[in-house]
């Protein structure tokens, strides 16, 4: 599994998880907040199956 996201967009990935997070256990947005855990998880392991298959690398590092 080699990376492909990163920079700016594993920060954005990151921060829009735990905001989405933040916001379902509060109550705020229901259920469909715990569909941040995929930006989560996508920021933190630095891939992206999305980006796999279409092709995407934003890691700068090889």
């Amino acid at each position: 599994m080699n990376s492909n996201v990163g920079g700016i967009d594993k920060i954005l990935r990151i921060l829009v998880g735990i905001v989405l997070i933040v916001l379902a256990l509060t109550g705020t947005i229901g259920l469909w907040g715990w569909i941040g855990v995929l930006p989560l998880a996508t920021g933190l392991f630095n891939f992206c199956p999305a980006y796999k298959l279409l092709g995407v690398n934003t890691c700068k590092v090889k």
